[in-house]
Order: C-alpha cells, then sequence, then structure tokens
C-alpha cells in the first residue's frame, strides 16, 4: 500500500519543548474509515499527537500528511477547512443556546463573523442538523438548552457539532471520561457509526471500552510508538505489559 491510499501519514514527527523531545520520530498510518485507538500511560505524548495533527502545536520536524497533503506548513483553522476535526477533552459547547442552535452555528458557512451576519438557516442546513442530531442521539432534544443536557450527552453534541463540519479525520481525547454506563455503551456505538465515513482516533484509558471500538490499536511510549496491531496483540506483548506494570 503506498502512503497516498491513507488517510493520514504521519512520518518522522519531532516536536521538542526546552530540549525535551515530546514525540521523537514518530512515524503512524491511518486509514480511511478506520477507528484507530491509541492508549499509552500519562506523558506518554498521546495529546500532544493530537496537537500536532491539529495544528495547536508546531513541529520541530517531520511530516504530517492528510489525504496526501502537507499539513506542517497549514495553520490550525487551514486544516479544519481540510477536514480535520479535534475535540477537546472539555466540551465546549453554548450552554445557553438550544441544541439544534448549537449545532447550526458549527455549520462550516456560519463559522466566520461575515458568515454568521449573513447566515440564513437554509433547507441545507435544516437537513444537516437533522441528520447530525439523529446520528449522535438528540433528535428529540433539539428544543432543549444545551445547558441542561447530561454529561454524556453534552459530549455528544460537541461531537456533533464536530461532525456538522462533516470533517474526514474526527479525533477524541478521552471521549467517555466521566460517563455512566449507559452513556459509554450509546458512545462505542455512535463512535462505531461515524467510524463508517470518516477515519476517527481516540485517545482512550478504559481498556473494555477500547476492545469494543478499536479497529487497530497504537501503543504510545515516551513519545514513540511501542506496539500496534489488534487489541489481543497489543495486550500480551511483552513491552507493553512491561510499560503498563512497570508504572
Amino acid at each position: 500500500m503506498s502512503n497516498t491510499d491513507f488517510a493520514l501519514a504521519v512520518e518522522d514527527l519531532t516536536v521538542s519543548f526546552d530540549g525535551f523531545k515530546a514525540i521523537d520520530a514518530l512515524t503512524l498510518y491511518i486509514d480511511r474509515n478506520e477507528l484507530r485507538v491509541i492508549i499509552g500511560p500519562n506523558g506518554a505524548g498521546k495529546t500532544t499527537l493530537l496537537d500536532l495533527i491539529c495544528g495547536k502545536t508546531r513541529a520541530s520536524s517531520g511530516s504530517i500528511k492528510f489525504k496526501n497533503e502537507e499539513m506542517t506548513v497549514l495553520d490550525e483553522h487551514t486544516r479544519v477547512r481540510r477536514g480535520i476535526g479535534r475535540k477537546f477533552q472539555t466540551p465546549s459547547i453554548y450552554e445557553n443556546l438550544s441544541v439544534f442552535k448549537n449545532l447550526e452555528v458549527s455549520y462550516p458557512s456560519g463559522r466566520s463573523v461575515f458568515g454568521a451576519l449573513t447566515f440564513r438557516c437554509t433547507d441545507e442546513v435544516m437537513a444537516r442538523v437533522h441528520a447530525v442530531a439523529q446520528e449522535i442521539g438528540l433528535a428529540d432534544a433539539l428544543q432543549m438548552e444545551a445547558g441542561l443536557l447530561s454529561h454524556g450527552q453534552k459530549q455528544w453534541l460537541e461531537i456533533g457539532m464536530l461532525l456538522m463540519q462533516e470533517p474526514e479525520l474526527l479525533m477524541l481525547d478521552e471521549p467517555i471520561a466521566g460517563m455512566s454506563a449507559r452513556e459509554r455503551e450509546l458512545t462505542a456505538e455512535l463512535l462505531q457509526r461515524i467510524c463508517k465515513n470518516r477515519s476517527v482516533i481516540v485517545i482512550e484509558h478504559d481498556m473494555e471500552f477500547v476492545k469494543r471500538i478499536a479497529h487497530k490499536v497504537t501503543v504510545m511510549h515516551q513519545g514513540k510508538i511501542l506496539a500496534e496491531g489488534s487489541m489481543e496483540a497489543v495486550q500480551s506483548n511483552p513491552k507493553v505489559i512491561d510499560v503498563y506494570l512497570g508504572h
């Protein structure tokens, strides 16, 4: 398989903070429509890797190609427009707006100040809002004020706000933190639905959840990739066991 066939090709990526290599010559390939989970002990560089892919942090060296276009030269906003969506650990929703409004304002043409002024809720936007609300399980809560949603529903709404932009790569940092068992269940189903037509990268600590959702697992340690493969293969890898039990 040539590198051009991957949704994301990260090659020899390095970032140093004050001489400390947080990411150290890391190479990672993500297939189209793949749900990849990244695991590893705290300080392994997992969040920093997502920061580099979305452009929040600039790489010191190496390459990040998304759909075969070099991303390291582009700023964060341009990467969003190219189809890279990123959800951070704390949800950033508009608490005092309805679920409908939260989704509506996330539609790409409404994102610039000028766009927001001239923005009309067209049939196209309406259709998109309803489709996304259905996908995230909030179709019955469209008129509800977002601040009144449960913790899990707020997380889904934020995923929905990203889905409004139709990203081709979606990155989620610990999406089930603080969720109830039922919400975790529904989130697993949600992630399995949304990776049908996009690539998804998830950072997660909950191994049961990882086992449920991952097509492939990448284990990071000290800014490098320690192991990669199925959950079963990774869990029985002596190097991985050593890193997890050694902490």
